[in-house]
């Protein structure tokens, strides 16, 4: 069992402590649930009431707080507690898998393929022709990755995921269980004949270092050129990425969110949670867009936006709140 001191532990996050403790701390946990062997943190202020009840004996704080640790207790007052609180997660965390053999007797990888010195590919996998995977790779069990795509160094992908062919992962990335990365996209055309048409998806995925994909989320390929995500973008579970989109860097995506096809992010848009946004549609460089909101036109940089169809946030505000006394009015 991992144990540290608080000292120990302020040595890695770098704050200031405020009261003391004996207390040898093991794991992490939130307030509510903690022991008095594990450290909990307070983001902010408004969670500052459950401390007195909580059993943690260290806290990791906000610089505001504006109450005392109390008796054989401490805090470590810090600029930002939410990243502070991922250092010391770092601490604590348990091993990754194991892999016994650096590449499973039971993978099957083409003999044109190129495996990076320290990479592993776990059992039931599959690496295609010309695939080329650098150094430090870890592939878990039953992943596919086609023909001529290229895996960047350190880059981790889990298990079920399915890289289709011709797509680039950048270095640093982490792909979930079960992802897709460049299925076809979504292009199909009326035929008098035939009813449908689909229209051949003959572009491929792009994607930048230390990119993020959660579990079950796809990224489609473009219809002529390449989806790209740019680095530092992180894609939530469930997430849908439609063909000859582009990111720029350090983009969120919450869960059960959608772009259709051909929309462009701008650098550090977030889109909350099951928005979705229509197709050729530009979102200007640190634009939000609220959970649930539907996206129909262009957004300037730097505009919030909230409603279905979405519109600035203090307008949807207003407009609720209009709707609002127009229901209580209806009671009366």
């Amino acid at each position: 069992m991992k144990s540290y001191s608080i000292q120990e532990i302020n040595e890695v996050i770098n704050g200031e402590i405020y009261g003391n403790t004996s207390q040898c701390i093991t794991a992490t946990e939130q307030l509510e649930k903690a022991t008095t062997s594990e450290i909990s943190f307070i983001g902010n202020k408004k969670y500052e009431k459950l401390w007195e009840a909580s059993k943690a004996s260290v806290a990791v704080v906000n610089e505001d707080i504006s109450i005392e640790p109390g008796n054989n207790r401490a805090f470590i007052k810090v600029k930002n507690a939410d990243l502070a609180m991922s250092q010391i997660l770092t601490l604590f965390a348990p091993p990754s898998p194991v892999f016994h053999n650096e590449i499973h007797r039971t993978a099957v990888i083409d003999e044109t393929a190129i495996i990076g010195e320290g990479s592993k590919v776990g059992a039931g996998s599959y690496i295609g022709p010309k695939v080329e995977i650098a150094a430090n790779v870890t592939i878990y069990p039953n992943v596919t990755i086609l023909d001529e795509c290229t895996i960047g160094k350190n880059t981790v992908i889990w298990s079920g995921a399915v890289v289709r062919e011709r797509c680039h992962i950048g270095n640093d990335c982490i792909i979930h269980p079960n992802a897709t990365i460049g299925a076809d996209g979504f292009g199909f055309r009326p035929c008098k004949e035939k009813g449908l048409v689909k229209i051949p998806q003959i572009g491929n995925v792009i994607i930048g270092n230390g990119v993020e994909i959660g579990a079950n989320s796809c990224v489609d390929r473009g219809k002529f050129s390449s989806t790209i995500l740019g680095d530092g973008c992180k894609i939530d579970n469930l997430v849908q990425i439609g063909h000859n989109s582009k990111l720029g860097k350090f983009c969120i995506m919450a869960g059960n969110s959608g772009l259709a096809g051909s929309v462009t992010l701008g650098n550090g848009v977030i889109i909350g949670g099951s928005a979705s946004i229509k197709d050729h549609t530009t979102i200007g460089d640190g634009a939000v867009v609220g959970a649930g909101s539907g996206v129909t036109g262009d957004i300037p940089a730097g505009k919030t936006m909230l409603g279905y169809p979405a519109v600035e946030a203090r307008d949807a505000l207003k407009q609720w709140a209009i709707l609002k006394r127009l229901v209580c009015d209806s009671k009366k």
